[in-house]
């Protein structure tokens, strides 16, 4: 059996219209039970940005923001939307923006989490949590205790090989990949170049990321909505016909039959969260550091 089977079979099984079901449910029940904080704390949302510094153990919350931001937009959002869109139709848009909607609260739960969960680093003195710190505090005084106690290192063991191999390869590949189409820079001396520049960042801590990804992904991401904005205005003639795409293809008889789940729900729920990290369980880290 090839790795390419392997890697096929199991995105199978773990991409099941089971967790996609789950996914959405998550982010339904937590809109509705916090009353749609993710819009009415808008205002909130912004005055916690600007009012805070780093500190000794911690780095600001328009850090933190900038650190999570740096994961989310890029090449989920382009090639994820692509190939959304190429398996599972327009309407898989449109499925994209319930995920990220349900989703942001989704986000709030597990930022939360982490920010009441996280403890200090004994070397550096650091603040640091997640997912996998707080599923076991969580569960530490039940009778669940054990098994969370293991859930939690399974989940962090995860976490290292997703985050440190898988999710980096992703990239990787996307910025090799995107510069010999471009330039004909060959695919090794992108690589090459890339993974110094990430190391000498990394190698710094979490600070030294914040400080890295407050000056780059304001400006990363200011770029990427004008380019979004132009190439609507450029061709604004064909946005009703885009929309009146997106949504009939939503709501077709393909995307809402086919299979257990249509294939422009399923497509636009697996990629949605794979472009907002929505429940993932990647983001509540950077969060922790705030």
């Amino acid at each position: 059996m090839s790795f390419a089977t392997i890697l096929d079979t199991l995105t199978t099984i773990i991409w099941s219209p089971a967790l996609v079901f789950v996914c959405l449910a998550v982010g339904i029940f937590f809109t509705i039970s916090t009353l749609f904080m993710q819009i009415r704390c808008i205002p909130d949302m912004f005055q916690q940005m600007v009012g805070n510094d780093d500190s000794e153990s911690g780095v600001s919350s328009f850090k933190a923001l900038m650190i999570s931001l740096a994961g989310r937009v890029g090449v989920g959002n382009i090639a994820g939307v692509a190939t959304a869109i190429a398996y599972g139709g327009p309407g898989a848009v449109f499925w994209m923006w319930i995920v990220a909607i349900f989703g942001a609260a989704t986000s709030f739960m597990e930022c939360t989490l982490a920010q009441i969960y996280k403890e200090k680093d004994q070397d550096t003195g650091e603040y640091r949590g997640g997912p996998a710190y707080y599923i076991e505090k969580t569960f530490q005084h039940t009778r669940a205790r054990k098994f969370m106690l293991v859930y939690a290192i399974i989940f962090a063991v995860c976490m290292v090989l997703s985050g440190g191999y898988f999710l980096l390869g992703i990239q990787a590949n996307g910025v090799a990949d995107a510069m010999r189409n471009a330039w004909g820079i060959n695919v090794w001396l992108s690589a090459a170049v890339s993974a110094v520049l990430v190391g000498v960042i990394i190698m710094g801590g979490v600070k030294r990321i914040a400080n890295f990804a407050s000056l780059v992904v304001p400006f990363m991401a200011i770029i990427y909505i004008l380019a979004a904005v132009i190439i609507m205005f450029v061709n604004f003639h064909h946005i009703d016909d885009v929309f009146s795409l997106i949504f009939r293809s939503a709501f077709d008889r393909e995307a809402m039959f086919s299979g257990m789940l249509g294939s422009a729900i399923m497509w636009g729920v697996k990629r949605g969260i794979y472009s907002n990290e929505a429940g993932q369980g990647t983001g509540p880290q950077s969060a922790a550091a705030a």
